[in-house]
């Protein structure tokens, strides 16, 4: 089927008990020895499994060698998105088209280890939502990585109430019900555990290898510090607001408005008590009482807005935050 010069192989779906998704951007060098490993752990567990590959706008020849594979092995899916959407977009992407019962999200740069994999899949079979990896030795540059990675977790755990070492790594495990309920968008892909929380979800976290990426650059650095603190700031909304943002911008209205009016009628009673001019004496005072009255009412307004947009979000589907340019999925493999 085609839809607006996306091309979409689609043949005969099939049952996996296992979804791997991988986003890349470029990473060729990667791609085959990762395959590699993944296929040799995949099949000795023995279970159904699919791997998705996902192409976030490489530019150095990484959809021709997925290509490769996928024409060899059918149990390989590609995702090509159109331009370099993000990692999170990516993963969005994978987890929307994945049919496995246990889906398990990994880094394409052979930092994160399949040899892994049955220890996920040991704790989800022991009844937990979500396995989460926890480089628990990590051996990346300390004050780009380590440091804000730190104070990034402490902030987070919280914030959210999920006691977790690492919220940034990708490597983690999900029962296929709980990731498709999820919403990502920004960098939201390191704060699914804590989303997670929200609809009750069990979680756990193993400690997993952190090695140095043997080729290609790191797309990571202090650069992304300030996308992922403001991302943090939206998923406290919506963990503690989302269902109701008149308890936050309301309460906000309410503390301001009362400092503003007591402050006011404070200065008109100590002005009848003494016969002072309140202009001439305690004018500063009262133009901000008067402000903080008038930015009480404006929380509360902003307050009833948010309700009145959550009630429509939550009536609405969200747009994509990715667009494809191929996809290459299901094949009869008979």
């Amino acid at each position: 089927m085609t839809f607006e010069g996306t091309r979409m192989t689609v043949e005969t779906k099939n049952h996996f008990e296992i979804s791997i998704i991988i986003p890349f951007c470029n990473e060729v060098k990667n791609i085959q020895p990762l395959y590699t490993k993944l296929k040799d752990v995949l099949d000795r567990i023995g279970r159904e499994y699919e791997l998705i590959f996902v192409d976030d706008g490489s530019t150095d020849g990484t959809f021709l060698a997925l290509k490769g594979i996928y024409d060899s092995d059918p149990r390989v899916r590609i995702i090509q998105l159109r331009r370099n959407f993000g990692q999170t977009a990516a993963l969005a992407a994978g987890f929307d088209h994945a049919e496995g019962d246990i889906i398990i999200s990994m880094d394409g740069d052979l930092q994160h280890d399949p040899a892994e994999i049955p220890n996920f899949l040991a704790k989800i079979d022991e009844g937990y939502d979500i396995v989460s990896g926890w480089r628990k030795q990590r051996v990346d540059n300390l004050i780009t990585r380590k440091i804000p990675s730190w104070m990034a977790n402490k902030l987070m755990a919280i914030l959210s109430g999920v006691n977790l070492h690492d919220f940034g790594t990708t490597y983690k495990a999900y029962r296929s019900d709980v990731i498709k309920n999820i919403q990502l968008y920004g960098e939201m892909h390191r704060f699914v555990p804590a989303l997670a929380s929200r609809l009750g979800a069990k979680i756990y976290e193993i400690p997993i290898r952190n090695v140095l990426r043997e080729s290609g650059a790191s797309h990571y650095g202090l650069s992304r510090t300030k996308g992922v603190l403001l991302d943090l700031l939206v998923v406290k909304f919506l963990l503690s607001y989302m269902t109701n943002p008149m308890r936050m911008f309301g309460s906000l209205g309410l503390l301001s408005f009362s400092v503003g009016f007591f402050t006011a009628l404070g200065l008109v009673v100590w002005s009848w008590l003494t016969g002072l001019n309140i202009m001439g004496y305690h004018a500063g005072l009262l133009i901000f009482s008067v402000l903080a009255m008038l930015m009480g009412v404006q929380f509360i307004t902003m307050g009833l807005l948010s309700e009145m947009s959550a009630r429509i979000y939550q009536k609405i589907d969200a747009r994509a935050v990715y667009t494809l340019r191929n996809a290459f999925l299901h094949r009869n493999n008979s």
